[in-house]
């Protein structure tokens, strides 16, 4: 009997917050993970001719991976300081004074302590000198905190980028007493491959082993920036802010123009895809991203779960039937053109399980364990006699293979060649599926992400609702200095931008949750500067409230680095 064949689609979502605040880079995680990350997610596809996967960029990832390449640049022909301690101090510019000295050393030993560090002998042992010297209220020797910054880069490099590397792999065998010049070969070499990131995924795009999508420019929630109360369709009993949030819908749109035009700005054309930030949904969101002209979008299965209710347990208990996230289905309400988006939900177990378990596993193990889930999920589909079953893996594309040993290689490098060539798996993209699937119409959509389902890891705790209400209070700011701006000496696209940023979702999800609480402290730091930025941009005095911690179990004063920050999602 002919066994029809599989559709799976890997996606991969790449996202960073911007650290960018008052021309200073805060953190360093946007150029490590590109580095890290970013490089050998390209070269894994590169390497397999029959490989391919959606890769979404968000805006403000895009904007500081050029902006790092022209600093850079800048840095090393004219000794411009790049605004990144860490870049700075490899181009020649050392920090000067202890603080700024400790606060280096100190950047220098966060990554992974088995995964990365303990991996390279020499760095691991000059994190032992570093920290014996902390310890002692020391600082370490120059020699020693210069060859502890040339290693940090070293041992952060991708897999690939370090092993094709001439000057990485001469640097590795010389250990230490690195030289001015080999610290600046070295930033030349990380410029290069920063520059390269985003015109090597448009050159997979355009031979057609990627597909590229976009989230909204700065990774706002957009159904909570429309309406607060959507929050309450899977949690009805939620504690909302304070008050609503003014024009949500103008500033939803203003967030979908500016994704699309940097988005055709880097790669050349429009995307037909948008994978929301955490995958926010509401029925007017989808309204939205359809009259944007978005061609699908995507979510997490809890919010399938919670839009058919007891269908989706009658479904998935059918032997008879695919399960439900494993079919595309059509928003509730088509566009103008009497076109509906499709809308796409993952299958959160396998992204899970490679997010978060698999990394613990034996490579080979794990792909067989993944390989041997989809072929029971097209048996069942099989059972139809139809070809519609697509099981859609979204998930981070940049932070679980810190996780892993040797950042993932042996793992992504055996998933994409078993994917490719197993005679019953179709390795696709969302844009190719939705061209021959047949789509199942959507009766409605309750609002949530793939976060539980919900958003109550953006609002509902105390301290995310405070966010929330500073957020308010700054956009009732911008709206009466713009309307009291007779002459037009505002600068009200800037402004618009920094509001934007001050509208991503990464503020409130480090608030208020016990799990976090390493990392809260920072990002309601960062959150703040940024509000702070915002205010003096309109001519407004910062309000003094925004001096103290939104969340009042941290106590992270507003300068200095927050030295257990780790890299964000």
């Amino acid at each position: 009997m002919h066994q029809n064949k599989l559709n799976v689609v890997l996606c991969w979502h790449m996202h960073q917050p911007q650290y960018r605040c008052n021309e200073i880079y805060t953190r360093p995680w946007t150029w490590l993970h590109a580095i890290k990350d970013y490089t050998d997610m390209a070269a894994h596809l590169e390497a397999v001719p029959d490989a391919r996967a959606v890769v979404n960029f968000s805006p403000h990832l895009m904007v500081q991976i050029d902006d790092y390449a022209h600093r850079i640049r800048r840095l090393l022909d004219s000794g411009e300081p790049s605004a990144d301690h860490l870049l700075d101090a490899l181009g020649g510019l050392l920090p000067q004074g202890n603080a700024h000295k400790e606060a280096l050393v100190r950047s220098c030993l966060r990554a992974h302590e088995v995964n990365i560090r303990q991996r390279f002998a020499p760095y691991n042992h000059l994190c032992h000198l570093a920290e014996q010297a902390l310890e002692a209220g020391t600082l370490p020797e120059q020699d020693d905190m210069t060859d502890l910054l040339v290693w940090y880069c070293l041992a952060w490099m991708g897999e690939f980028m370090r092993s094709e590397s001439t000057l990485a792999g001469r640097m590795m065998e010389q250990a230490v007493g690195f030289s001015v010049q080999d610290r600046l070969d070295l930033l030349a070499l990380i410029g290069t491959e920063i520059a390269d990131i985003l015109p090597r995924y448009r050159r997979l795009a355009e031979s057609g082993r990627v597909e590229l999508s976009v989230t909204p420019w700065s990774h706002p929630i957009l159904p909570l920036l429309m309406d607060f109360s959507s929050a309450r369709e899977a949690l009805p009993e939620l504690e909302l802010p304070a008050g609503a949030y003014p024009g949500g819908e103008a500033r939803c749109n203003w967030q979908l123009r500016h994704a699309i035009a940097c988005f055709e700005h880097h790669f050349g054309f429009r995307p037909a895809g948008c994978w929301p930030a955490e995958g926010a949904l509401s029925e007017r969101t989808l309204e939205l991203l359809q009259n944007h002209g978005f061609k699908w979008t995507a979510s997490g299965a809890k919010v399938l779960r919670n839009s058919l209710g007891a269908e989706f347990g009658q479904q998935e208990d059918n032997k008879h039937q695919a399960s439900p996230h494993h079919q595309l289905w059509t928003a509730p309400t088509p566009n103008r053109d009497g076109k509906h988006l499709v809308c796409i939900f993952r299958d959160d177990e396998l992204a899970d399980l490679i997010g978060f378990s698999y990394s613990q596993w034996q490579a080979e193990d794990a792909v067989n364990d993944l390989v041997y889930r989809l072929e029971q999920a097209l048996e069942r589909a099989n059972t139809q006699g139809n070809n519609d079953a697509t099981v859609s893996i979204i998930m981070d594309g940049e932070n679980a293979w810190e996780y892993y040993p040797e950042n993932g290689r042996e793992f992504l490098s055996t998933l994409y060649q078993r994917l490719s060539s197993h005679p019953r798996f179709l390795l696709t993209t969302f844009y190719d599926v939705l061209q021959r699937v047949p789509l199942q119409p959507l009766p409605r959509l309750t609002a949530g992400s793939w976060v539980h389902g919900n958003f109550s890891v953006w609002m509902g705790h105390p301290a995310k609702n405070r966010a929330w209400e500073r957020l308010i209070d700054a956009r009732l700011a911008v709206d009466a200095a713009i309307a009291a701006d007779h002459a037009g000496l505002l600068p009200v696209e800037q402004v618009m931008e920094q509001l934007s940023v001050c509208e991503s979702s990464d503020w409130f999800w480090w608030l208020g949750e016990e799990g976090r609480a390493q990392d809260g402290p920072a990002f309601d730091q960062l959150f703040r500067l940024h509000l702070k930025a915002l205010y003096r941009l309109i001519g407004v005095q910062p309000p003094a409230v925004l001096d103290q911690p939104i969340d009042d179990t941290h106590n992270q004063p507003d300068s200095g680095e927050t030295s257990t920050m780790r890299q964000a999602n």
